[in-house]
């Protein structure tokens, strides 16, 4: 056997805009905007409103979930569902219920709550006023709704992150264009990222004067190790760059309270580095994390750029850097993704020996795969052997870098039950549990069977 430490976290992740639906919500986010305005990029036209009925049907998908051996969930409170005035921090009394019902059923069923704040969900009244991320007044408005969520449910929830993937943010809305407002402006994109790292630090403030008894607070990144394409002193550094700003600009603010001086050079040099101030260095440096999450998919594998980085145009990171396709690589051909299990040993590695062996969990891992239906059985049962190679392949990477010494106290499937994508809607599906969208019946998949019995013998057999 193979097994995994004393009271590890078996589970999953989700997000309220991915799983609960629009019903009832007072104000829209940035995605329930998009869509509203420009249905057609969502795959077949697949929004928010209804994703996989979570509001009305908590309690029976949390059972089912305990059923396939989870003993904790991480999910996320809408700002968008939970505040009436935006500027104000009022509640709405029917949202407060739901969150309660949601944790209560959640500890009835001797799962772990695993509450998020912010997952790429900005109440889009303050994009249009304040320009969102890009505002300070934004920072300071979701400490106060951050502040609303400990005080109403910190006497339960005893595990909180202020973002899931805030470089997702920065990318999507303001480099690459996949995530509504689709801009692309890169020193824009660098104070949204400071500003992210900024707010984290000051909802972790908010939080440690509530002294909340036994309760710790962190943040999910979506740590993707780089891989030069070869030892090459170019490739080399195109990898360092690409580390710096991928992985670096999030990481070390989290764990060590400030940026990397390398990467606040170069954004210097190149005029695009953010503002700041005496006071929210102080602020960063004295309110790190408790715990990482860390999300995995595939590697970052990159190489020299074909063009110099000092060549004429818009400023953007990935000027110091090209994708680079590793030659009899192995992918997901739905997702585009490549399958690379030993970089969850990487990373497990890489906490240990550089950021002071902080306690962590994988709080994301998974892989999409399209029209799932083609691979059910005469009983109606998805056989998804090829989610249960991936899973079991990354936990025996995750288990040796474990036996190494690395701190990691769980990990998390996305996702529990198929859940809405973004702009790829319900195109791959993710969980251990289908989702019918259109009569929303629920079915465990034999991934879901499998990662039962891995929960119950606390490891895998050799």
């Amino acid at each position: 056997m193979k097994t995994f430490p004393t009271n590890f976290w078996w589970g999953a992740a989700t997000s309220g805009p991915q799983s609960e639906g629009r019903f009832n919500k007072k104000h829209a986010n940035v995605f329930d905007y998009h869509f509203e305005i420009e249905p057609e990029k969502f795959h077949n036209h697949v929004g928010p409103d209804v994703a996989s009925n979570f509001y009305n049907s908590y309690k029976e998908d949390i059972s089912m979930m305990r059923s396939i051996g989870m003993n904790s969930l991480r999910t996320s409170i809408q700002w968008s569902r939970l505040i009436d005035d935006l500027e104000t921090n009022t509640v709405n009394k029917d949202a407060v219920d739901f969150y309660n019902n949601v944790i209560d059923t959640m500890l009835a069923e001797g799962m772990t709550p695993v509450m998020n704040l912010h997952h790429f969900d900005l109440p889009v009244e303050l994009y249009d006023t304040y320009g969102g991320w890009e505002s300070k007044k934004v920072v300071d408005l979701y400490v106060g709704f951050a502040e609303k969520c400990f005080e109403l449910f910190g006497d339960r929830v005893k595990y909180w992150a202020t973002h899931n993937e805030p470089m997702v943010v920065v990318e999507g809305e303001y480099l690459f264009q996949f995530h509504y407002p689709n801009i692309v402006d890169g020193k824009k994109a660098v104070q949204v990222a400071y500003n992210l790292n900024l707010a984290s630090a000051k909802a972790i403030q908010a939080f440690r004067k509530l002294n909340i008894e036994n309760a710790q607070i962190g943040t999910i990144l979506n740590l993707t190790p780089t891989y030069a394409a070869s030892d090459a002193p170019e490739d080399q550094e195109a990898a360092r760059i690409a580390e710096l700003w991928n992985n670096k600009m999030f990481l070390e603010p989290a764990v060590y309270g400030h940026f990397p001086a390398e990467l606040e050079e170069l954004l210097t040099k190149d005029k695009v580095l953010w503002e700041t101030t005496d006071e929210e260095k102080d602020i960063l440096k004295n309110n790190t994390v408790d715990f990482l999450g860390v999300n995995f998919y595939h590697p970052n594998r990159v190489k020299a750029p074909d063009v110099a980085p000092n060549s004429v145009g818009e400023w953007m990171p990935d000027r110091y850097y090209d994708a680079y396709d590793m030659p009899g690589r192995r992918v997901n051909l739905d997702r585009g993704w490549e399958i690379y299990p030993k970089a969850l040993y990487d990373i497990a590695v890489n906490i240990k020996e550089n950021y002071k062996n902080i306690p962590w969990y994988v709080s994301e891992n998974g892989m999409g795969v399209s029209n799932e239906d083609r691979f059910k059985n005469t009983a109606g049962m998805i056989e998804d052997d090829y989610r249960i190679d991936f899973v079991q392949e990354h936990l025996e990477w995750l288990h040796k870098g474990i036996e190494e010494g690395s701190n990691c106290f769980g990990y998390h499937m996305w996702t529990p039950i198929d859940c809405w994508s973004w702009l790829n809607s319900y195109k791959n599906r993710y969980g251990f549990i289908s989702n019918n969208i259109h009569t929303q019946i629920k079915t465990v998949k034999k991934s879901g069977y499998w990662f039962k019995e891995v929960t119950e013998r606390n490891g895998l057999a050799d």
